[in-house]
C-alpha cells in the first residue's frame, strides 16, 4: 500500500478517524504536526491543486467561523499568505503521496487515489459535532 504523509492537527478526533481509516486500508501513515510546519506559499500550494480558493480553508477555523476571514473573498495570493501566518485556517488534513498531494479528507476521492479497502463512504472530514466550539489549541511541552 502507500506511505501517507499527513498533516494534521495533533489531538483532532476528526483527523484520528481518518488516520485510523488509512490505516485499515493497509496504508502506513506519517503523521505531521500541521500547525508547526514551516509552511511557505511555494510549499503550501501544490496541496491544494485546482481546487477553488475557497475550498482550500478549514471551514471549522474560529476566524472563519466568526467572519473575520472570508475564503470566497480572497485570491490565492492573499490565502496562502494568511494560511501561512495561520495554520488553522488550512483544511485537513494535508496528504503526500509520492509526488501527488491533496488537501480534506472526501472518502470517495482518497479512495480513488489511494484506495480505502472498501472502507464505507462516510462523513470523514470536519468536527462531528458541529455544535461544538473550536478544538483546543494542542498543549506545547511547556503547558
Amino acid at each position: 500500500m502507500a506511505d501517507v504523509i499527513f498533516f494534521e492537527k495533533p489531538g483532532c478526533g476528526g483527523n484520528a478517524r481518518q488516520k485510523a481509516l488509512l490505516e485499515q486500508a493497509g496504508h502506513r501513515v506519517v503523521a505531521r504536526d500541521l500547525l508547526s510546519e514551516p509552511w511557505t506559499p511555494g510549499t503550501l500550494r501544490p496541496f491544494f491543486g485546482d481546487r477553488p480558493v475557497a475550498d482550500w480553508f478549514n471551514r471549522a477555523a474560529p476566524a472563519v467561523k466568526n467572519g473575520e476571514v472570508v475564503p470566497e473573498t480572497l485570491d490565492e495570493a492573499a490565502a496562502l499568505t494568511a494560511m501561512v501566518e495561520r495554520p488553522l485556517l488550512i483544511r485537513r488534513p494535508l496528504m503526500q503521496v509520492g509526488d501527488r498531494r491533496d488537501c480534506g479528507f472526501e472518502t470517495d476521492r482518497v479512495d480513488a487515489w489511494i484506495g480505502l479497502g472498501g472502507a464505507p463512504a462516510q462523513k470523514m472530514e470536519g468536527c462531528l459535532r458541529p455544535d461544538m466550539p473550536p478544538c483546543p489549541a494542542p498543549k506545547t511541552s511547556g503547558d
